[in-house]
């Protein structure tokens, strides 16, 4: 299933109703986020397009490693190639990955925040007993 497919099946609908089908490539999308060092590269991303090099200095990858994540980003559809003469510049295609980092960084600094305050509580009362 390629994306126009992917796309035209999830029109208007919520994961509860969508086919296995679609969910596994939600799924698989999913699967591209969750390396860590193309995270990294997504970072670097954010400002504007770079080429390899100014990738591997934002980000402290080899190049091996840089480019290897860069081609499984591209046919992922998050992140497209730029010729500009000799160089290749590379910038975030899908608009929605940076919001949706974003979303996933606040909830996790919530539920952190949450469990520090709930942990300080049940801590609280031990403390004064000693």
């Amino acid at each position: 299933m390629g994306y126009a497919e992917v796309k035209e099946a999830m029109a208007g609908q919520c994961m509860a109703t969508m086919s296995v089908a679609v969910l596994e490539q939600v799924a698989d999308y999913f699967k591209v986020l969750s390396e860590v060092s193309r995270l990294q590269v997504l970072c670097a991303l954010k400002d504007g397009p770079k080429n390899v090099s100014e990738i591997m200095a934002a980000t402290g990858l080899g190049q091996a490693n840089v480019s290897k994540h860069l081609k499984i980003l591209t046919q992922a559809g998050m992140v497209q190639r730029q010729p500009q003469g000799v160089q290749v510049y590379y910038r975030i295609s899908d608009p929605i990955i940076l919001p949706m980092c974003e979303l996933v960084c606040q909830g996790l600094q919530n539920r952190l925040q949450a469990q520090l305050q709930t942990f300080e509580g049940e801590n609280k009362g031990a403390l004064q007993f000693r």
